[in-house]
Order: structure tokens, then C-alpha cells, then sequence
């Protein structure tokens, strides 16, 4: 015998259909070859407009500098990266982990975007996606080991810039402390590559410049 499949209704905005909308949104995340495909397909339902998926939804309304991101918004570029971020998952660790720190990354955006006379800025947007993005999954779940370990790649995903630049914002003990390098290096790799115009040669030396920073960091211990 065949069971029939729960189809989901975007109309509804109940808790039951809501759990099960998290739970699509993982599938797909996790099988298809372009997951935006899915998640374009529901942006404008009424249930994206409820919390915590309208902290997903509000991409659309958060702008990015042209120069850096000719895709346009934060939900254009998102789509990208977990696009990018669908071929690249097997190189990760944990793929569902991955995964959702690639949907999530940049969910910070829309309360830390500033447009002066035309120059846009999200300073702190890791910091603070890093609460919003637990703040979301814990709407679903109470395995803190999966939020932590995907609040903490959000947190850490622009120390890939911070550290090849050598800036003040390079903090290479306090990240390997709390989070994967490689997994940063792998989640900061799509997020480069979830722009149009991407030059995959040079972003691969960054990356590789990253990861021999890293591992050429060894903060001498006190005595």
C-alpha cells in the first residue's frame, strides 16, 4: 500500500504547518542540486510572513552594496550561496550543520543595514545573526549542540576577510575555540561564490590564504 504525502499549505500559518515547513525546508536543503528553487517558490506565502520564517523573508527587504554584491538584496544573494553551498556540502563535516549555516548566514542583515548618503554597511551582522539564527531554530528544536555548532559558524563566516586583510577584526584563537576552520573556510567559500561575477581562482587564494594563517596561528601558551 502507498501512502499518500502530506502536501504542504502555504496558507496556513498554524504551529502544526509551520513544523512542517521546517521540515520541508530541510529536505530540501539537504536534496535538491538548487535548494533556491524551493524556497523562491514560497517566499511570498502567507506563512513566510510569520514568525520566526518572516526573519527569513525580510532578506528580500535588506539592500547590499552594488559594487560588492551585483546580485542586489540579501535574499537574491542567500539563494546563491546555498546553491553554491548544495554542490560543496559533501566537503563538509556535517552536512545538515552546513547546510543551515548557509541559509541562516547572513540573516543579520536586515537589522544591521545602513545605507549612508549611499554607501551600505552591516557591520556586526555575523554577531547578530548569530542570535537571530538560534533564535529561529529554537522555535524548532532543543538540540543546543546543532544550534551551537551553527550559530558559530554564522558568527565566524567574515573572519575569512578580516584575516587575509590582517585587519583589527581578526580573531583566529577566539574562532578556532569556538568553531571549525575548515568549515568556515568551506561555508566562507560559498558565500564569496554567492555573487555574480565571482572569480573562483581568486577566491580559492583566499581561502588558501585563510586556512595557512590559521594554522600558522599558535598563541604562545602563558607560563
Amino acid at each position: 500500500m502507498q501512502l499518500k504525502q502530506r502536501k504542504l499549505d502555504c496558507f496556513r500559518t498554524d504551529d502544526e504547518t509551520k513544523e512542517f515547513l521546517l521540515y520541508e525546508m530541510n529536505n530540501h536543503l539537504l536534496m535538491d542540486e538548487k535548494p533556491s528553487e524551493y524556497f523562491n517558490s514560497i517566499l511570498e506565502s502567507p506563512i513566510m510572513k510569520e514568525h520566526p520564517f518572516s526573519m527569513l523573508s525580510n532578506l528580500k527587504n535588506a539592500e547590499q552594496s552594488p559594487v560588492y554584491h551585483p546580485e542586489g538584496n540579501v535574499w537574491n544573494h542567500t539563494m546563491l550561496v546555498i546553491d553554491y553551498a548544495a554542490k560543496e556540502k559533501r566537503k563538509s563535516r556535517n552536512e545538515k550543520v552546513f547546510m543551515w549555516a548557509a541559509l541562516l548566514h547572513d540573516i543579520g542583515k536586515p537589522d544591521t543595514t545602513r545605507n549612508k548618503k549611499g554607501r551600505i554597511t552591516s557591520y556586526d551582522h555575523e554577531k547578530v545573526g548569530a542570535v537571530l539564527a538560534a533564535e529561529f531554530l529554537r522555535e524548532f528544536t532543543t538540540d543546543e549542540k546543532f544550534i551551537r555548532k551553527v550559530t558559530s559558524l554564522i558568527r565566524w563566516h567574515m573572519q575569512i576577510l578580516h584575516v587575509v586583510k590582517e585587519n583589527g577584526f581578526a580573531d583566529i584563537p577566539g574562532m578556532k575555540e569556538e568553531t571549525d576552520i575548515s568549515e568556515v573556510a568551506l561555508l566562507g567559500f560559498c558565500d564569496r561564490m554567492g555573487r555574480k561575477g565571482s572569480d573562483i581562482g581568486k577566491e580559492r587564494q583566499n581561502i588558501a590564504v585563510f586556512q595557512k594563517k590559521c594554522r600558522d596561528c599558535n598563541p604562545k601558551v602563558q607560563q
